[in-house]
């Protein structure tokens, strides 16, 4: 990317503030932003306005000669002209330099030399500056060296809307990435997550040619080293899974794999604070203090108190902190390779084990798949679980074919021999409306089994739906809750629902079967005449326990 001008993008009119502290930038928000204030925990309180959610239909990729035939082009990745994506940069430049100050924030993305990006991030509001502060890696925090010239400049003017007469424009939301100039336009939103999200899209495209697999997982390890991985969607528990009082924390959302190991490409957490409580999450809980902020959250005005759960605002209440808040996060966030691979699904259709053992076949085919609900709040319009497809665990960021990242996964599985799990956070007892969602406190129970090896020594069962094996016997998981079916009104209700569940797989991956191989592709749901037929069949399917 050429040198920047000596005033960021060329701008006269604002003042500029370059790497304000933390200090400033919540004396800035409390004196400037009429929405902000401080929590009793000290932490800052933000709203985004009317965008409390990622606005995925919205997302553009210009369309260049360099990157062309790399893309995944499609509903996920649609393409902006060069002419656009000047007239979308020129709005955001030209609302910039009206603005009565500007603030830039430079910092990385990867913890380690390998997987390191410099971002620069130019914004209107102090609270996503502060926002991004926690989400880079900081240069005087985490050992890394400062830089001149960024890789990529993030243009965030969220609060002027972007012209829907630019061609391939249809909304007043626009997020626009063009990979030949490094640089990311947001207009429309004022929504935080759209800067994080936009430099993972980045490293999507960025580390596959380094020969580096870019995942949307969190990590962490055991005190001598054993390294866990969780994918999932936003909802499925990530953040909070691998937030263990046991374990160190590497990272809770984006992670780069490599020859080395693992790298987290993030320096903060971006955690889901609706109904927390310090009871089920303690460290999340301990991390809302001066430093962090708030996102959409609802203040006691009288004492600052905050009820994480009153949901008016939007049920997608958030809070990114800087990691260093976590006591036991391990600094810098790096790591072996991992011994464990967990899959996250909340499953809204509640027939999918909690907790099974795959196969790498079946590791590669529910990596594709992607299978889970979208949680309430994670994306406008979305209120209620709705069953959904996500390859590789994060198909809104990747930019690639998913079977790009799906086959690296699967190579550094076979070198390195990990063991593959899904676990499933969503229902159990019926589907969303009639069963419950599985307490915490049993998912909890099923990873602390998977780290201490407890499942080792228990036998499994083979789910005759999903094919998954299923252990018959967990520490601290009553063994009913084991069998999806053992809660639900009648066996036919339960087949009934997992055939839907079944079809919507083989649906979703037929769209994949031409980057499959014939193992991969068997190592999905049974048929649906197969289903048919257990359906007829008296006996309960657990019998084979």
């Amino acid at each position: 990317m050429p040198a920047m001008d000596n005033g960021p993008l060329g701008l006269t009119g604002p003042v500029v503030h370059k790497d304000p502290t933390t200090a400033i930038l919540y004396e800035h928000a409390l004196r400037h932003d009429p929405a902000a204030a401080l929590a009793d925990s000290g932490a800052l309180v933000a709203l985004s306005g009317e965008k409390t959610g990622r606005s995925p239909g919205d997302k553009r990729i210009v369309r260049e000669a360099q990157s062309e035939n790399d893309i995944w082009w499609g509903p996920v990745n649609r393409a902006l002209t060069g002419e656009a994506f000047a007239a979308l940069r020129q709005q955001a430049v030209g609302h910039l330099d009206r603005a009565e100050r500007v603030y830039v924030v430079d910092g990385w993305a990867g913890a380690d030399a390998g997987s390191r990006v410099a971002v620069r991030v130019i914004c209107e509001r102090p609270y996503h500056a502060l926002f991004m502060r926690n989400m880079l890696i900081m240069p005087d925090a985490g050992g890394q060296p400062g830089f001149d010239t960024p890789d990529v400049t993030i243009i965030n003017a969220g609060r002027h809307p972007a012209d829907t007469g630019i061609d391939g424009v249809d909304s007043p939301t626009s997020i626009a990435l063009s990979f030949a100039r490094g640089e990311l336009v947001i207009l429309g939103t004022e929504y935080a997550g759209e800067m994080k999200k936009g430099v993972f899209t980045l490293m999507n495209h960025l580390m596959p040619a380094r020969g580096i697999l870019s995942m949307h997982c969190s990590a962490n390890a055991s005190v001598d080293g054993q390294v866990s991985l969780f994918f999932g969607l936003s909802g499925t528990g990530k953040t909070t899974l691998s937030a263990d009082p046991r374990r160190r924390l590497i990272g809770d959302d984006e992670h780069c794999w490599s020859d080395q190991g693992i790298a987290n490409i993030e320096g903060g957490c971006y955690a889901k604070v609706i109904d927390l409580s310090p009871e089920a999450e303690p460290q999340i809980s301990a991390a809302i203090r001066f430093g962090a902020v708030l996102e959409n959250v609802v203040r006691d005005p009288d004492t600052g108190a905050i009820d994480y759960s009153d949901d008016r605002i939007t049920q997608n209440t958030r809070c990114a902190y800087p990691i260093e808040h976590v006591d036991n996060a391990q600094l810098p966030g790096v790591g072996g390779h991992p011994r464990d691979i967990i899959l996250l699904t909340c499953d809204a259709f509640s027939v999918l084990p909690p907790v099974s053992r795959l196969t790498a076949e079946q590791a590669m085919y529910h990596s594709i798949s992607g299978y889970t609900a979208k949680v309430a709040g994670t994306e406008m319009g979305v209120t209620e679980p709705q069953a959904t497809f996500s390859a590789c665990f994060g198909a809104p960021f990747l930019v690639r074919h998913p079977a790009v990242y799906a086959r690296m996964l699967a190579e550094r599985i076979e070198q390195t021999g990990s063991r593959v799990w899904m676990i499933n956070t969503g229902w159990t007892g019926g589907p969303y409306g009639i069963g419950r969602r599985i307490p915490l406190g049993y998912t909890r129970a099923m990873i602390d089994a998977i780290h201490d090896n407890a499942l080792e020594s228990v036998g499994f069962w083979t789910d005759p739906v999903f094919g998954l094996s299923v252990p018959d016997h967990c520490p601290g998981v009553p063994n009913e809750v084991l069998d999806p079916m053992s809660g639900w009104p009648s066996r036919r209700g339960y087949l009934e629902a997992a055939a839907e569940l079944a079809a919507l797989f083989h649906q979703n991956f037929a769209a994949y079967a031409d980057v499959a191989d014939a193992a991969v592709q068997a190592a999905g749901p049974a048929s649906a005449e197969h289903i048919q037929r257990e359906t007829a069949e008296p006996q309960p399917a657990s019998a084979a326990k």
